[in-house]
This record gives structure tokens, C-alpha cells and sequence, in this order.
């Protein structure tokens, strides 16, 4: 057995070993994934005095971005939720849309808050929408929330100006304006399908039990609708840090790189800032304004990050154990499987980000990844580059599972069990993949 089959055969008896783990076992996913990683490590052969150091720097580096951005859009979301203010987007929307079709309204909301933003934030600053929707409704946390996770997905993996397809977009030499034009013609179907249409299937299939303690932070206060903020007020609270994370994609507009003003703005639009500054603005428009005091908005944000603790100590392990696959050369193999099969270009494309995806966990890493190594191959070709990006971008969200972030944010926010988010958000990450995939060779075809 070659060396490179070795390591794609214990990559995958390692993802197995984690799932039974957790499912079988019921082991905490935190310490399942620690245990996992670094028995991974030792036996792909990497060094034992390095194997922590290694894992440890996964983690760190997720971390770093995960918990600030978790933690802000929390906080942000349980004032919104005390003061009333996702109590009177879901009576708009439901107003706007009806009660049977609140789950197409929150893939629509979904679609637009996603465009400038990664999709942890664009996460964390609609589940307590979703969760004040689906309580007024009636209708289940997946027929509401999976929508609305399609829509983030979709954006996050296709269109620009998402870091990834930015990067994407410089390797093939795509025309950006084209590539955002044939992602809204691919993306849009597919989030569709991915999402409303495959929500209302499932959720005929999958019950969520059990308390949420998510669900109680973010919906528990009652208010009178005399009381609400008013729409416009709350809607625009919610958007100050998507315009924010706009603008600073758009710098380069606006002053010279490198300049004093182009580096201010690129600060105010990093997520972190971004968030920072919304939650700043709630204090007073979901704070002050509606009559909490400092002790009491000091309370809220204290109660609502007690149920982020363990989810951003899990995406950390996720976060290293995609670390060590990586290190372990395991990725590198998957990928070189993937080279060797010869297939049309954007299925390479495709497959190439999809391999990465499935060994690294990230979306982001495979995206740009596979755009690296699939470029060379690409030029003169006569294959569209614009649809090379829309290939690659669909590879990279495929088969989201236990080394993913996106994963357990889910998992842990609508309630589910391990096997309920494997049929749910790892069903919805895998038909985005496929139905993108194909809408790209159909409008190759007609190109």
C-alpha cells in the first residue's frame, strides 16, 4: 500500500472513530475531538514532542476568529432579542410574507445579510430571528433555520467579494462583474432547493426535542407591541456591521493602498470591528433607548454567553483536528487522488475543492487551495474562468461533518443531535454542492 493511500484510508477511519465516539459513546465532542486528533497525529508519524504544538495552533488560529466573532454577534443578538427587536422583524416579515412562507422570507434575508459578511457572523446575527419566527409561527427551528443557512452557505462559497472567491477569482483571472453575475444565476436556484424546498421535506422526517438553551437566551423576553423598536431602527442596527464589512472590502475606492484612510477603513470593516460597532450602536438602540439600565444590558450580556462556552471550544478542536490532517500530509494526499482522475476542468475544479473540503473542513482553505493548484491546468484552455470560480466555490461547501465549524454552530444552536446534523445541515451543505455544480455545467453549455 502506498503511502498516500495509507493516509487517506486513516483519514477516514479517523472521521469514523470520531463519529462513533460521539454517537455511539456519547463522549463530549470537545474531548472526542482531542482524543481523535492527536491519536491521528501519532499514528500518521508526526513528531510527538511537535503533535500539540501542531493541534494547539489549529485551534488557536480558529479561535482567535471564531470566539471573538460568536461572542460579539451573541451579545448583540440578546440585546435584540430583550429589547423586542427580533420580536418586530418576525411580525414584518411574517406580515410581508404569511405565516406559510416565513421559511422563503429567511432565505431571502439570508441571501442579502450574507453578501459582504463571513458566515459565522451572518450566523450569529440571524439565529435570533429565526428563533423568534419559528416561536410566533409555530413552525419548526429546521423549516425556519435551514433556509436561512442555505442562504449564508451559498453566498459564503460563490460570490464574491467572500475572501475565497476573491482568491478564486485572481487565480483563474475571472472578470469579477461576471462572476458575481453567473453566481446570482447559479446561486439563487440553489439556495432555493438547498434550502425551502429541502426544509420542507425534512422537517416532515426529523423532530428536534428537548430544551435549546440558545433558543431560551435569545427569545426569552415578552414585549408588548406598543413596546417594539420600531422596524427601520432595528433593521438598521442590524446592517451597521454588514455595511461596515462592505465598505472595507471596498477600500481600494476609496484612498490608495497603503494609505492612512484605506487602512482605516479596511479596520472598520474586519468582523470583529464591525460587530464591535453594532453592538456599540444596540446599546442604545436596544439598550438605552428602551429603557434598560446599565446593570440590566451588563446582565443580558453576561446570561447569553454562558451556551457559547462549550460551541467555541468545540469549533477550536474541530479547528485542530483539520490542523492535523493537514500537517500529517493527509490533505495533500486527497487532493493528489483527486489530480490523477482525468475528468473535464470544472469537475476537476469541483472535485479538487471537494477533497480539500472534506479533509480540512474549511470552505475558505479549499477554495483557495484548489483554485491554486487547478489554475495552471486552467490557462489557455478556452474553459470560462468565471465558471471555473463557480466550480471550485461548490466543491469547497460538499459534505460538511465533524472537522467543520459550520457544523457545530449549527448543531448546537437548533438543538440537534450528531445523526440529526448529518441529515440536516450536511444533507443541505451536500445538495448546495451538487445542484451548483450542475447549474455551472448547464450554463457552460449554454455560454
Amino acid at each position: 500500500m502506498s503511502r498516500e493511500v495509507f493516509l487517506v484510508l486513516l483519514g477516514l477511519a479517523s472521521v469514523g472513530g470520531l463519529i462513533f465516539l460521539i454517537a455511539r459513546l456519547k463522549l463530549n465532542p470537545f474531548i472526542a475531538l482531542l482524543v481523535t486528533s492527536l491519536a491521528l497525529g501519532a499514528s500518521a508519524g508526526l513528531p510527538l514532542d511537535k503533535l500539540l504544538v501542531i493541534y494547539e495552533a489549529g485551534v488557536g488560529n480558529a479561535l482567535g476568529h471564531i470566539a471573538l466573532v460568536v461572542g460579539l454577534g451573541t451579545m448583540m443578538g440578546k440585546l435584540m432579542a430583550e429589547s423586542g427587536g427580533a420580536e418586530r422583524i418576525a411580525q414584518t416579515m411574517i406580515g410581508w410574507f404569511g405565516p406559510a412562507r416565513v421559511h422563503w422570507a429567511m432565505m431571502a434575508a439570508a441571501f442579502l445579510v450574507g453578501l459582504p459578511v463571513f458566515f459565522e457572523v451572518g450566523f450569529v446575527l440571524l439565529m435570533p430571528i429565526v428563533f423568534t419566527v419559528a416561536m410566533r409561527t409555530g413552525t419548526s427551528i429546521l423549516k425556519v433555520g435551514l433556509p436561512m443557512v442555505a442562504g449564508l452557505s451559498v453566498v459564503h462559497g460563490l460570490i464574491p467579494p467572500h475572501p475565497a472567491a476573491l482568491l478564486a477569482v485572481g487565480a483563474y483571472k475571472a472578470d469579477i462583474g461576471l462572476t458575481v453575475l453567473y453566481a446570482l444565476i447559479v446561486g439563487i436556484p440553489t439556495a432555493a432547493l438547498a434550502g425551502p424546498v429541502f426544509a420542507t421535506l425534512i422537517d416532515r422526517h426529523v423532530t428536534v426535542d428537548g430544551v435549546n438553551p440558545m433558543a431560551e437566551a435569545l427569545t426569552e423576553r415578552k414585549v408588548d407591541s406598543r413596546e417594539l423598536p420600531g422596524f427601520g431602527i432595528t433593521v438598521a442596527t442590524i446592517l451597521l456591521p454588514v455595511a461596515l464589512m462592505l465598505i472595507g472590502s471596498w477600500a481600494d475606492l476609496f484612498a490608495a493602498r497603503g494609505s492612512l484612510v484605506n487602512d482605516a477603513i479596511r479596520f472598520s470593516g474586519h468582523p470583529v470591528t464591525a460587530l464591535l460597532a453594532g453592538l456599540l450602536l444596540s446599546f442604545v438602540t436596544f439598550g438605552s433607548a428602551r429603557g434598560f439600565d446599565r446593570e440590566s444590558i451588563g446582565r443580558f450580556l453576561e446570561d447569553c454567553l454562558a451556551p457559547t462556552a462549550l460551541i467555541t471550544l468545540i469549533v477550536g478542536a474541530g479547528a485542530g483536528f483539520g490542523k492535523i490532517l493537514m500537517e500529517a500530509g493527509i490533505s495533500t494526499s486527497v487532493v493528489g487522488m483527486a489530480q490523477s482522475v482525468e475528468v473535464p476542468l470544472l469537475v476537476l475544479a469541483w472535485l479538487v475543492a471537494a477533497m480539500m473540503r472534506i479533509a480540512t473542513g474549511s470552505a475558505t482553505v479549499a477554495m483557495a487551495t484548489a483554485a491554486g493548484i487547478v489554475a495552471p491546468v486552467a490557462a489557455g484552455s478556452g474553459v470560462s474562468p468565471e465558471l471555473l470560480v463557480l466550480a471550485t466555490g461548490a466543491g469547497s461547501l460538499i459534505l460538511s461533518h465533524v472537522n467543520d465549524g459550520g457544523f457545530w454552530l449549527v448543531k448546537t444552536y437548533f438543538g440537534l443531535t450528531l445523526s440529526q446534523t448529518f441529515k440536516t445541515w450536511t444533507v443541505c451543505e451536500t445538495l448546495i454542492s451538487i445542484v451548483a455544480l450542475l447549474l455551472t455545467l448547464a450554463l457552460s453549455a449554454v455560454l
